[in-house]
């Protein structure tokens, strides 16, 4: 990814990814993520989850299809622009954290 476009993202979303249980499974969910275009992610074993920068528009079953084509089940908790309101993906339960 452009360092532009680092400095500068849409959003951020925060997947639940369940099923991992070793750095090898980390690193494959977080390859699949990352071949998506505009995606950089980063998965937390002990948290089951994974936090994703947006830099370009990308639909949240894009990336749970990624997650999913890795073997592994995931669903979106939370996704916010880049202004920090919650987006359409935010789904029952998702909490918007304040700061």
């Amino acid at each position: 990814m452009p360092a532009a476009e680092a400095l500068h993202p849409l959003g951020e979303v925060e997947l639940a990814v369940s099923g991992m249980t070793c750095a090898s499974c980390v690193a494959r969910v977080e390859r699949k993520l990352n071949r998506l275009d505009g995606v950089a992610a980063t998965v937390n074993l002990p948290l089951e989850s994974a936090h994703v920068v947006l830099s370009a528009d990308v639909a949240d079953q894009d990336l749970v299809d990624a997650v999913e084509s890795a073997g592994y089940e995931a669903r979106v908790t939370r996704r916010r622009s880049a202004n920090g309101a919650a987006g359409d993906g935010a789904g029952p339960g998702a909490e918007e954290s304040a700061g």
